[in-house]
């Protein structure tokens, strides 16, 4: 069960994405893919280059190194709209402070790319755990990636605590996901980049993988499809050292000049 092009296999490489597909179409529905233009972009252009990749995968005709070549695009594509996805949650995040929100989330978006590109070079001169240097850069890249995108999530709930910003339930959700994939594929490339896990046994770091996107594909149909109780909740008062106030008006003056 637990080995590649098994029935489970082909279900959690197929199921997640066309999940994300479907809940793409109902938000499009419901018209909240305009409250989340990014993450509306990112199921789209996730899932159809998961399903690209899981096609070249079985298709006979394609060969073993365009296939990591389709592969390094997905992962390149999805990493950049990842991190422009983490971006559009700081601002939403930031809520009235727009100054801050719009230089946030471009600072965001353009170090998070800017740091992908990087770790691509270094993945291509870096000592491999294989002997292919597609593949071993790859598992580089892959741990570089999800290293910044945890480091990022981290920064946008300590913001968050730090001035004691509320999130919505869509928002939480949303970035609920992206922290548990992070973290999870984290680990896991960690692992497997650094060739700390027997070959014989790497599999089943794959089906954890490929399990925890189910997981989180799932976690973004409930918080943003399942309607939330109403519940009266008394106002939380700005803290006083709440400087947002005071950093905004003058983000807002500078970008004026």
């Amino acid at each position: 069960m637990l080995q590649a092009h098994s029935p489970l296999w082909h279900y959690l490489w197929v199921a997640p994405n066309v999940f994300l597909l479907i809940l793409a179409f109902l938000l499009w529905r419901r018209r909240l893919h305009k409250q989340f233009p990014t993450f509306w972009s990112f199921a789209v252009v996730m899932a159809s280059a998961q399903l690209t990749v899981y096609v070249a995968d079985i298709l006979p005709s394609i060969g073993a190194f365009t296939w990591w070549r389709i592969f390094w695009a997905s992962l390149l594509v999805g990493a950049a709209i990842k991190f422009a996805l983490i971006g559009e949650i700081f601002s939403f995040v930031s809520g009235r402070y727009c100054s801050i929100a719009k230089v946030g989330r471009r600072l965001i978006s353009g170090v998070g790319v800017a740091l992908v590109f990087l770790a691509t070079v270094v993945a291509a001169y870096t000592p491999k755990n294989n002997p292919y240097w597609i593949v071993a850069g790859e598992n580089i890249l892959e741990q570089t990636i999800y290293m910044i995108e945890c480091g990022l999530i981290l920064f946008l709930f300590g913001y968050a605590a730090y001035f004691k910003l509320r999130w919505t339930r869509p928002v939480f959700g949303i970035v609920l996901g992206l922290g548990v994939s992070a973290s999870v594929h984290l680990g896991t490339w960690a692992v497997i980049a650094n060739g700390a896990f027997p070959n014989s046994y790497r599999i089943l770091l794959v089906f954890l993988n490929m399990a925890t996107y189910h997981l989180c594909v799932l976690i973004w149909f409930y918080f943003l499809l399942v309607p939330q109780k109403s519940i009266t909740t008394a106002a939380i008062p700005a803290p006083e050292h709440n400087n947002l106030e005071l950093w905004n008006r003058e983000l807002e003056r500078l970008l004026q000049q």
